[in-house]
């Protein structure tokens, strides 16, 4: 299937005063690890922009993750708790992860939600609440629960998932979607989601599960190199951001290899957006296509796992 580039409406200021691309580079470059919050704000600070530093612009895109709750904890439409389960070959052998059913007996259709590079936010939690109220079984695994869990911050996150096995953080994430799939509420119908590194790892699910993923639709992410993007069976609807150069680079390669596997694939590029547009704790956020991608998702899940 050819790529489609999605049509959405320029975005609206992210802010009351509009934010820099040099700041939303900044922004791009420590939330990846490049560079610490300090030095992120000390080089913001000193770029000016109509004679006034661009710290302020800085400070607003750090997260909010109040404004990123819209299901609430109590939503009488899905039910919500914390499980572990073994894995194996992963970083402790055990991991935990948030578990949200809908609302009725089942066994629904399963949706696993992976998380970005620093750990199990409340932002990735509330994209768990989301899906259940939409009918989807969903599991957000915690990749820091073998360090302690989500420290509640994202810095001290990052850190963290930095610092552990890759490799075993990747079978930790495989071991989750397994252990989804198998669960008493679900159908056995497994999709996948997840927004930048877990964008990734979505892909790298695709690779692991074979014909046992039966749909992904990650968010921006790394993707795998060509020879292992073949094994891919599952169908796959990709969302990219129009300003992520290092991220969409990629994509000519992967659709490429996904074509060449004869996978039905879609991509969409968001015009305007920036990485991280679906994540609605910063500016960074643009709801239109944050919406459509998001519609765009639950519809191809239900196309999928019915």
């Amino acid at each position: 299937m050819e790529p489609i580039a999605a049509v959405v409406p320029e975005p609206p200021a992210l802010a009351q005063t509009p934010i820099d691309q040099r700041v939303f580079d900044l922004y791009d470059e420590y939330c990846h690890g490049g560079i610490d919050r300090r030095e992120f704000l000390r080089r913001a600070g000193a770029l000016t922009i109509g004679g006034v530093s661009a710290l302020a612009m800085a400070q607003s895109l750090l997260p909010r993750y109040a404004q990123a709750q819209t299901i609430s904890f109590t939503d009488t439409r899905m039910k919500a708790r914390y499980v572990e389960y073994p894995s194996p070959g992963g970083n402790s052998g055990r991991m935990r992860a948030y578990l949200v059913q809908p609302a009725g007996s089942g066994p629904f259709p399963a949706v696993v939600v992976f998380h970005e590079n620093r750990g199990l936010n409340p932002y990735v939690e509330d994209v768990a609440r989301r899906l259940a109220v939409a009918g989807f079984l969903a599991l957000a695994p915690d990749g820091l629960a073998p360090v302690g869990g989500y420290p509640g911050n994202d810095d001290d996150g990052r850190t963290l998932q930095a610092g552990l096995d890759q490799a075993k953080l990747r079978q930790d994430m495989v071991n989750s979607a397994r252990f989804l799939k198998t669960h008493a509420m679900s159908s056995g119908k497994l999709g996948a989601t997840g927004f930048c590194w877990g964008g990734g790892m979505t892909k790298q699910l695709a690779v692991a599960l074979g014909t046992d993923l039966q749909a992904g639709a990650p968010f921006y992410g790394a993707a795998p190199d060509a020879a292992s993007a073949r094994s891919i069976r599952a169908p796959m609807l990709v969302h990219y951001a129009e300003k992520d150069d290092r991220i969409n680079a990629m994509w000519p390669d992967f659709g490429a290899a996904l074509t060449a596997a004869a996978v039905p694939h879609q991509m969409h590029v968001y015009p305007g957006t920036q990485h991280g547009f679906h994540n609605n704790s910063t500016p960074r956020y643009h709801e239109a296509s944050a919406a459509l991608a998001w519609e765009r998702t639950l519809a191809f899940m239900r196309q999928h796992l019915a």
